[in-house]
């Protein structure tokens, strides 16, 4: 690919005014469940839906660490946007590794960066299969026309929904031999169809509706194969951990961090009059802070202590990421239901953040490798199974 370098707006160093602006339309959009559109504008204003674009290409080319960073600060903010995101950072990083988009597709994308947010997403569950990290062939197909191929399929919990400007879709081709792997598809395409099954307890604003393509055509070079492993058989690059998927944890320590801000603010203001002083001021709610506090400096020093080791050349954490992920996860839902369950009511109504937060952090659970296969595999790698 011949790279062409565009003038892509330079990532914030002042990661704090985002996190505040998204702050102000976070529950307007979670009510709502619009695409949220001011959001989206706010982190490409900042720099931030660009920042792992490769240098050849005009871009920052930030790595897993400054990505997380700035996916916590987006997470803090709002995790509606900062999902959005980053699945678009884990595109450009791959692209800026390893160049697969066909050039016309690339050049385009990052076009449409300069002026305003061109969001990416890989969609790859369907309702029959689930995810495909648990093991399946897709049945979202690509058949071979002309100079091209024709995409015809039917994907769930496609992220981001009709704000995408690109798709890479799971899909299998209809050769006698099949082939897996990822096809490239501009979202403005005919025969694109979105049908708003989003419905969602969190992330409520993610959009992450069903997408029917019907007749979809593309140019030859907008599949990509994934390769077979040694035994011949597809290895869903989802279902084990990296560098680059600690994205998503990143984003949910983000909303453990709001939710530490809202306990702080609820028991600052709070003045019982059998107290008539702040709760803040009591032992207890002192105790609670500190464990909210704890859960989330466990769940920051996993993130970065495993991707320093990894800038570090310490190979001996990869296998371990997945179960990192697992800890993460843990950490940031024990941190939001600590400070939830120590206000009782008040933390459940709508008219509290921490509501909107607790929903929003339970959301961490569902992103591949999903708990108990990395606790599987974890356990087979340390007594020697297979």
């Amino acid at each position: 690919m011949t790279s062409t370098a565009y003038d892509l707006p330079a990532p914030t160093t002042d990661l704090a005014a985002v996190t505040a602006e998204l702050a102000e339309t976070a529950a307007e959009y979670d009510r709502s469940g619009a695409i949220p559109v001011r959001g989206l504008e706010v982190a490409h204003r900042a720099g931030l839906l660009t920042a792992t674009v490769g240098t050849r290409f005009g871009g920052q080319g930030a790595g897993p660490r400054e990505t997380a960073r700035i996916l916590t600060a987006l997470g803090e903010g709002d995790p509606s946007v900062a999902l959005i995101v980053a699945n678009t950072l884990m595109a450009h990083a791959a692209q800026a590794t390893h160049s697969h988009w066909p050039q016309a597709f690339y050049d385009d994308v990052l076009r449409r960066s300069v002026t305003g947010p061109a969001p990416v997403n890989a969609i790859r569950a369907e309702p029959e299969l689930g995810a495909p990290a648990r093991g399946g062939l897709p049945r979202t197909t690509i058949s071979r026309s002309g100079e091209g191929w024709v995409l015809n399929g039917h994907k769930a919990y496609a992220t981001g929904a009709s704000a995408l400007a690109y798709h890479q879709v799971w899909v299998v081709t209809d050769d006698p031999e099949p082939r897996v792997g990822h096809v490239l598809v501009p979202g403005d395409l005919p025969g694109i169809t979105w049908v708003d099954t989003w419905d969602h307890l969190g992330l409520r604003a993610s959009n992450t509706h069903d997408v029917i393509y019907d007749g979809v055509e593309l140019p030859l070079d907008a599949f990509v194969e994934i390769p077979r492993g040694a035994d011949g058989v597809y290895r869903d690059p989802a279902a084990v951990a990296g560098p680059g998927s600690f994205g998503h944890p990143a984003l949910y320590i983000g909303v453990a961090r709001a939710a530490r801000t809202a306990f702080t603010e609820f028991t600052r203001s709070r003045v019982p009059a059998a107290l008539g002083r702040p709760i803040a001021t009591t032992e207890r709610i002192q105790a609670v802070a500190g464990e909210i506090d704890l859960q989330i400096a466990q769940a920051e020093t996993l993130l970065h202590g495993a991707l320093l080791r990894i800038e570090a050349g310490d190979e001996t954490v990869h296998p371990q990421l997945s179960v990192l992920k697992v800890a993460i996860a843990r950490s940031v839902v024990a941190a939001v239901q600590t400070a939830v369950a120590a206000l009782g009511n008040p933390a459940l109504s709508r008219r509290n953040s921490l509501e909107r937060h607790l929903r929003d952090v339970l959301c961490v659970r569902v992103h591949p490798p999903q708990e108990d296969a990395a606790l599987i595999a974890a356990g087979q790698r340390v007594l020697g199974g297979s």
